[in-house]
């Protein structure tokens, strides 16, 4: 037997390996700058591309340890920039020229804000966000003495920096917010799934125990009565309780099979029921007492199951309410296959069966209807008896 060899993912460094590197490399960041920075030939803009390159030597590091990060770039920043502006001073050949020293602070302002900015999206506005936007904030604006002559340069320079930290601290704290409510939002449809399948879980477990206890419970009540005189009947009885107990505890066994799969790829233990089982209502109706005459209408042809699985379950609590509650022997259903709905129509001349809604029965017809964007309604009739009336749109693809 040939067995395929496992696939591998990617190797990955271990994380003491990956946490030292990152540090290393933030480590020899200030360093390299300040050495970078000393290079006194005549400054032009192409010697702020070593500066730049450099800053790739921070990113591992700001995205595990980003306040670390921001304190060795502020290290680095005051003394190269200091020094870039002084080796600019003492160029003979340009007097008065600034140099790339403003350049610099300005890269290393805004690689400062965008850890600024990194800290605040992660944790909003709390005590380390605000630390380090002070301390982003003061090293800079200390730096522009050195790099900015006369007072109308130093004033635009601070100004520059005061509003790019707050561009920045704005930019971050609404990505901060967008993020809180998508996992406030992910929390609620989370919440709000797990109540859906809860409420599912108990209209089958309704559907499918009261049905089944209702019959057994006529069942066992016309054994008792004719086990004396008619043992026949009373074997009867008791086989069709048999046979009602197997199929609702196999029904069970399978929810409960299906329950248990965490993989939702792992498809049901048990088909969903279809209008074509309403066979089995009869017959398990008939056994317990009650006559169920039922008539199709319209062309007759596959639903959506969703559909088909709701029409059943109604059908099927609508005889079980006859069962126990009506103490009629006969009612009628009718199955419409409308154009653009499906429609079951179930009525008794019974005693009908008090107040309309009480219940789980009709409220879960209403609610299986109310999912399908139909409706249900249940109530005594004008002449006597009871109905229960469900209209389930059909899907335009489905007609």
């Amino acid at each position: 037997m040939n067995i395929a060899p496992r696939e591998r993912g990617p190797r990955r460094l271990p994380l003491a390996a990956t946490e030292f590197l990152a540090w290393t490399g933030a480590l020899a960041y200030p360093v390299l700058l300040c050495v970078t920075a000393m290079d006194e030939r005549e400054p032009t803009g192409v010697r702020l591309l070593p500066f730049a390159a450099l800053a790739v030597l921070t990113l591992p590091l700001v995205r595990r340890r980003p306040l670390p990060a921001l304190l060795l770039i502020l290290a680095g920043s005051f003394p190269a920039v200091v020094t870039s502006a002084s080796a600019a001073a003492r160029q003979p050949f340009m007097p008065g020229f600034e140099g790339p020293g403003w350049q610099l602070a300005t890269l290393q302002a805004l690689l400062s804000y965008a850890v600024v900015g990194r800290i605040a999206a992660g944790h909003g506005g709390t005590a380390r966000t605000a630390t380090a936007a002070v301390l982003a904030l003061g090293t800079h604006v200390a730096l522009v003495g050195h790099y900015r002559t006369g007072a109308d340069n130093h004033l635009s320079s601070v100004m520059f920096l005061v509003l790019g930290l707050a561009a920045t601290w704005t930019t971050a704290h609404l990505i901060h917010e967008r993020r809180e409510h998508a996992e406030t939002v992910r929390a609620e449809a989370a919440a709000h799934a797990v109540t859906a399948e809860r409420l599912r879980i108990a209209r089958e477990l309704h559907d499918m125990v009261a049905h089944s206890i209702g019959a057994i419970a006529i069942q066992a009540g016309v054994g008792r009565r004719v086990i004396a005189g008619h043992p026949d009947e009373a074997k009867a009885a008791l086989a069709a309780i048999e046979t009602t107990s197997r199929d609702t505890l196999a029904g069970l066994r399978h929810m409960l099979g299906a329950l248990r799969h965490t993989d939702p790829q792992v498809p049901s233990l048990d088909p969903a029921p279809t209008l074509a089982d309403l066979g089995r209502l009869v017959a398990t109706a008939r056994d317990a007492g009650v006559h169920v005459d039922i008539e199709f209408r319209g062309e007759r042809r596959p639903l959506p199951a969703d559909l088909e699985a709701a029409g059943f379950r109604i059908v099927q609590e609508s005889i079980t309410n006859v069962i126990r509650h009506a103490a009629t022997p006969r009612c009628r259903v009718v199955v419409d296959y409308g154009d653009g709905a499906l429609s079951l129509t179930v009525t008794d001349d019974g005693r009908g069966r008090g107040t309309p809604g009480h219940g789980y029965g009709i409220t879960g017809m209403r609610e299986r209807a109310a999912l399908l964007r139909g409706r249900c309604t249940a109530g005594p009739r004008p002449g006597g008896g009871f109905e229960v009336a469900a209209r389930l749109p059909v899907p335009v693809a489905a007609r």
